[in-house]
């Protein structure tokens, strides 16, 4: 009899909010794009790097779990801890520099690929909400003597930045969420990294959707890069439970809610 409930509810949700919708999905619009090929790396985190995060993790843990009695009043220092945790997956000095000697499973993946990606001349696009964490793949890409651009939400003369990639001087763009996630046609690039899982979904296909779009001639590949045990499993997790929830009540519009309940919460602490 719930399920009913929940049911009827639901249609009536989506008849009040279907005026204010207008649904114009890629696919309509653009139904000759050629093939986005889409696959999630899961990573083991190095040694040192793991005892570093096991560490974090349980304070984090006895921290966030003590303050979500008052969701709303501790919100601001939950999404704090769960930040540390995130950057933790990703590399410890982003943390604490003291770290800075510990590997970073993310980083040495990721070369892996590009390396071979760019001696065949393809051409890459590598997002990540930390623009820290986009610094220590510039730093790497410079060891390589690989050319890149680099935009974030502080880069001036963004026009010149975009040009050395759609030009073809650098094969490589490193672009932060906040800068690249729309407003940009990057149709040169033909492969796609996101190295860390965000929470919104529909943000993260509107990043893979800067390369593939109308005047895409080419296979685009996607690899999202997740840190097995760590709490970016648990974020992917979320992710797609909560991509559902909306699915369903959008009727597969592209909108979705980052707002997080106090179960959410105690669900990425899970064992």
């Amino acid at each position: 009899m719930e399920k009913e409930g929940d049911k009827l509810r639901l249609m009536q949700l989506r008849r009040r909010i279907r005026p204010l919708i207008m649904r114009r999905t890629k696919d309509l619009v653009a139904k000759d794009l050629p093939p986005k090929q889409e696959q999630v790396l899961e990573l083991e985190l190095a040694p040192r790097h793991r005892v570093i995060y096991q560490r974090h993790l349980q304070r984090e843990r006895q921290k966030v779990l003590g303050m979500l009695d008052d969701m709303d009043k501790n919100r601001f220092a939950i999404f704090r801890s769960l930040t540390t945790l995130r950057m933790l997956s990703l590399d410890a000095s982003l943390v604490d520099a003291k770290y800075a000697s510990a590997p970073s499973s993310k980083l040495d993946a990721l070369f892996e690929q590009l390396e071979d990606i760019v001696a065949e001349g393809h051409r890459a696009l590598i997002f990540s909400q930390f623009t820290s964490f986009l610094g220590k793949a510039a730093e790497r890409l410079d060891a390589a003597g690989i050319p890149y651009a680099y935009l974030d939400g502080k880069t001036r003369r963004r026009g010149e930045v975009i040009d050395r990639f759609k030009s073809g001087t650098a094969p490589v763009f490193l672009i932060s969420l906040k800068a690249g996630g729309f407003g940009l046609n990057l149709t040169e690039a033909d492969y796609v990294f996101l190295l860390d899982p965000w929470w919104n979904p529909a943000t993260e296909n509107q990043a893979v959707d800067r390369t593939h779009r109308i005047g895409q001639s080419k296979n685009v590949m996607v690899y999202r890069l997740v840190a097995k045990d760590t709490i970016e499993e648990k974020v992917m997790a979320l992710k797609e439970k909560k991509a559902r929830l909306f699915s369903a009540v959008m009727d597969d519009d592209a909108m979705f809610s980052t707002a997080l309940s106090a179960n959410d919460v105690r669900g990425l602490f899970d064992s």
